[in-house]
């Protein structure tokens, strides 16, 4: 009897483990997926800082601030997450450029860094094509990836976003498609179809759609879409204060403890 009841156990144990297993697989850890970053070096990046009125017009191109603002994030990202990087629009004036200049790899900051300090804005906005690629780089059919998209504008090339979107959704293996638009409120070329074209493309990868219009707007975007929040964003606000406490209650004590 007792026999029968070990046996039992063991295979209720052994079936317990492999669905845990299987789970696991079904599940990949987060923040772990390789990624890339398709990047806006069309020629309405060296425009002025946000536009319009903005507290830098004139004074800071858009490339730069975005430079300044991924400079800062990209470390932390790069430390527990394969980072790559596609490039549109650099070169040549008025071209359709697309340029893969990094495939993902660790610890890639400042690599992706030097390839964007060193873009000069000047092509169209083949977004389409540059998307496509980075999810051929990816091998999207048949690994988890991630694209984050950053665009001031829209597509000039003659690609649809939201077509891509849907072939990509459909022979993906598990491929989310993020865009952050700069400055787009109220603003477009070619119409607001175009903008929800581009949007579109994140809805159909279970992506965001995020449009920023501050510096502080664009790292949260990039907090939320790159990179892994327990690694890149700040501690809760409790947690900052617990951690806080014994200096204060020192300071507060004179410097002594309260025994």
């Amino acid at each position: 009897m007792m026999s029968f009841s070990f046996q039992l156990a063991a295979t209720a144990l052994a079936i317990v483990t492999y669905v845990q297993a299987v789970q696991g697989m079904e599940r990949p850890a987060p923040c772990t997926e390789d990624a890339m970053i398709v990047f806006d070096a069309s020629g309405s990046m060296s425009g002025n800082g946000w536009g319009y009125g903005s507290e830098t017009a004139g004074m800071v191109s858009r490339i730069d601030k975005v430079r300044s603002t991924l400079a800062n994030i990209l470390p932390s990202v790069t430390s527990h997450r394969r980072v790559g990087l596609i490039t549109y629009g650099p070169g040549v004036w008025n071209q359709c450029n697309v340029r893969l200049d990094l495939a993902p790899e660790a610890n890639s900051a400042m690599r992706i860094m030097a390839a964007i300090n060193a873009l000069t804005p000047a092509g169209k906005t083949p977004l389409t094509a540059a998307v496509a690629q980075a999810a051929e780089v990816l091998d999207f059919r048949s690994r988890p990836g991630l694209i984050v998209l950053l665009t001031d504008g829209e597509e000039t090339c003659g690609g649809s976003p939201c077509d891509l979107g849907k072939a990509l959704s459909g022979e993906a293996a598990a491929l989310t498609v993020h865009v952050i638009g700069l400055r787009v409120k109220g603003y477009t070329w070619m119409g607001e179809q175009s903008l929800l074209e581009t949007k579109c493309l994140a809805e159909r990868n279970g992506g965001l759609y995020l449009t920023v219009e501050t510096e502080d707007e664009l790292r949260e975007a990039f907090e939320k879409t790159l990179g892994c929040p327990m690694v890149t964003e700040d501690p809760p606000l409790p947690f900052r204060e617990r951690a806080s406490r014994p200096a204060r209650e020192s300071a507060t004590n004179g410097g002594k403890g309260e025994g």
